[in-house]
Parts: C-alpha cells; structure tokens; sequence
C-alpha cells in the first residue's frame, strides 16, 4: 500500500530548513560569549558590588549569564534537532525556554522557582529569537555596507569601509603600486643626493 505521493528524503528536508551557513558554533558559542560580556557589565552596576568587590560581582554576573545563555541555546539546538525543524522555528524557543528554565530555576530555589523560570526563560528567549529572525536581514545588510559583500561585486571587499571624509584611505591594487612606485623614486633621490654629498 504504497502511496503515490512523493515524500522528499530526509537530507533534503534538513538542506531545506536549514541555511548553509549557519552552525551551531553561530547559534551556541558566539551567544554564550556575548551573554558572558553583558553579564560583565551588569556587574558593574548591582549595589552590593561594595560589598563583595567589583572584580567578584562582574565575574559572577558573567558567569552567570553564559551559563544561563548556554543552557537556552544547548537545548533550543536539540529541541531543533529532536523535532527536526530549522533554527527558525519559534516553538522550538518555547520549548527550551521552559525547559532550560525549569531545570534552572529547580536547581536555584525549588519547585516554585521552577515555575517562575521556566515562563520567564520562555518569554524572553522567544522574545529575543523572534527579535533576532526579524533584525536578520537588517544587520546582514549593515554588516555588507560596512565590510562589502561577500560575492566580490565591491572592490574594497573585506575592508571595514570608511567615510569619505576620513583622512585614512583604503587603496585598491592600482594605488597601492602608483604609491610604491612614488617611493621607489623618493628613495632613490635621496639615496644619491647623500651619496653625491659624501663623496664632496
């Protein structure tokens, strides 16, 4: 009993949910290190930093914050995977939100924390995924304006793009060798002026 529909393979299902280029290094790590420099600098701003130092109170709201973010993102990733679906699926967050909330907040103050965490984990995280899908396209497009795009249509590609009234000047290929050539023969006047100097 065969049906006549044609189901596509599971490779290409998973090539189609899911861009080449983004890893779970981009979805894990790169999050988890940003947590921990926000965490950082929440921890210069609490009231009781007085009391148990600046360098303490920052290193464990950094800790704090990466262990928190790594938590989201390690099981966002296997809910993802788990249920087979893209980076981009909302209810994959959800699902991590609550889970990582409910282990986190039962570890730091017991059933009813358990609660409290896992809905406020579930809000926020899906709040700053959804965030995160919608500005994509924004900050993709920034990012081109600033360093050039990838396809090598610009000609400073790869170069952190300047204001044109900055002093400092990226040079293409033809500059570069107009510039040496300049002082190549700056270089060799002077060489012979004070060799021409010497020998009077």
């Amino acid at each position: 009993m065969a049906s006549d529909d044609p189901k596509p393979s599971q490779s290409e299902s998973e090539s189609e949910s899911e861009p080449p280029s983004s890893s779970w290094k981009d979805r894990i790590v790169f999050p988890t290190l940003v947590a921990g420099i926000v965490g950082a600098g929440a921890g210069l701003v609490p009231k009781h930093r007085k009391f148990v130092g600046l360098p303490t109170s920052s290193a464990t709201y950094a800790a704090n914050f990466a262990i928190v973010t790594a938590c989201y993102c390690g099981a966002r990733e296997y809910v993802g995977i788990t249920r087979k679906t893209g980076p981009d699926d909302l209810l994959n967050s959800a699902i991590a939100g609550f889970g990582s909330g409910a282990i986190l907040g039962r570890l730091y103050g017991g059933p009813v924390a358990a609660v409290r965490y896992s809905i406020l984990f579930t809000i926020a995280g899906t709040t700053v995924d959804y965030a995160n899908i919608k500005l994509r396209h924004v900050l993709k497009s920034y990012k081109e304006s600033m360093l050039g795009s990838n396809d090598g249509s610009k000609k400073n590609d790869g170069w952190l793009k300047l204001p044109d009234w900055s002093p400092i000047k990226v040079l293409d290929e033809e500059a570069l060798a107009a510039k040496q050539a300049r002082e190549k023969q700056l270089y060799a006047q002077r060489g012979l002026g004070n060799f021409t100097k010497e020998e009077s």
